[in-house]
């Protein structure tokens, strides 16, 4: 019989990794708008959180996808989800420790995966919809990115090129903000999907959604939307730095038109149900805003590390997810492994936490035992 608690337990899991992918991809909608000032940073999150929770109603398609399109619903267990979702929180974790703008999206297919191949094998993966679906938008998404921000860029500069630099840039600041909102909207409708497609399979494994009438519920729309609009604002300021200044020194028409390229695509993904890394996009629109400028102007060094985490986060936090599944079975099929691992992670996240606080603050101990 079923674990009402492991269900819980599950959701939990869900909703902590929803929250981890808003901070972590917050700097995908705000970094650009910051970068230029078009916006203060606090205004920007808010802006992007409130239009994150919006775009999370507005299709279902890509929570079907991962629900229902790439993994065999008849072999998943409440367990491997949980496996999964550890594994993603694990490599969003460690990514936005180091500043680096991975992929959340992929990091829960990744894990979810890693820890389907660990307890069932090959059966428990779709192949072709896996490549179909995930890994051939994951190459398309960020080169289309480049060349529709990098063309975008060259006919604006040649409209704009002889007018009046202060009304120029005071045009640009407005369309940065409605660029920067509709960044936000497109980022709900992809990325917040995904987690509600990982806890209707868990109600599918629990007993409570019937396979052959796969639907996602309103009370799961609403607290996905919510944890992810939540994490948004929470801000992932460190990778906001990376993205903002360190790939391009970016000026106004270069952030409203890598915004507004990032948008473009991430819509068209959202409609087609493909479950997109916005991540991967948005950093894609914006070398390609600065490569059209000048080629020289992207660091190149930067976007190779980026390049390298998107590279590596299926198989890593598909690596983490199977480890993961692989000590939850060691406790057997019950609730007692995943209550464990909750605990240990719980343990190790606080102690972390604790330990860059002293950091941050080198003479807060000191001050207090004087």
């Amino acid at each position: 019989m079923h674990s009402d608690l492991l269900l819980v337990i599950v959701v939990g899991a869900a909703l902590a990794f929803d929250f981890t992918n808003g901070f972590h991809d917050t700097a995908n909608v705000v970094a650009a708008s910051i970068s230029t000032r078009a916006l203060s940073p606090r205004t920007a999150v808010t802006i992007a959180a409130a239009l994150n929770f919006a775009g999370a109603f507005i299709s279902l398609k890509v929570a079907a996808t991962i629900g229902s399109g790439i993994f065999a619903t008849a072999r998943i267990t409440e367990t491997i989800v949980f496996a999964g979702l550890i594994g993603a929180i694990a490599w969003n974790l460690v990514t936005w420790f180091v500043g680096l703008p991975s992929s959340s999206s992929h990091a829960l297919i990744g894990g979810v995966t890693g820890a389907m191949l660990a307890a069932v094998g090959g059966s428990g993966v779709k192949g072709q919809a896996l490549i179909r679906t995930v890994v051939a938008p994951a190459v398309v998404a960020p080169v289309l990115a480049f060349a529709v921000a990098g063309i975008s860029i060259l006919i604006v500069y040649r409209l704009v090129g002889r007018r009046r630099p202060g009304v120029v840039t005071d045009g640009f600041r407005l369309g940065q903000i409605a660029s920067t909102s509709m960044l936000s909207l497109a980022h709900g409708t992809n990325d917040a999907q995904k987690t509600m497609g990982v806890i209707t399979l868990a109600l599918v494994a629990h007993g409570s959604i019937s396979e052959r009438h796969f639907h996602v519920p309103t009370w799961v729309v609403v607290s996905a939307a919510s944890a992810i609009a939540l994490g948004t604002y929470a801000g992932g300021w460190r990778i906001i730095r990376t993205v903002g200044t360190r790939i391009i020194k970016m000026d106004i028409a270069q952030g409203f038109t890598a915004q507004g390229a990032g948008a473009a695509v991430i819509l068209a993904s959202s409609h087609f149900g493909y479950p997109l890394s916005t991540t991967q996009v948005i950093s894609g629109g914006i070398m390609g805003a600065g490569a059209a400028k000048r080629f020289s102007a992207v660091r190149w060094g930067v976007a190779g590390n980026i390049v390298a985490a998107w590279i590596l986060t299926i198989p890593a936090a598909g690596l983490a997810g199977a480890l993961t599944y692989g000590v939850a079975d060691m406790f057997g099929a019950g609730v007692l492994g995943p209550i464990l691992i909750t605990i240990l992670a719980l343990g190790v996240l606080g102690s972390a936490l604790v330990r860059r606080g002293r950091s941050a603050y080198p003479g807060a101990r000191a001050s207090a035992h004087a």
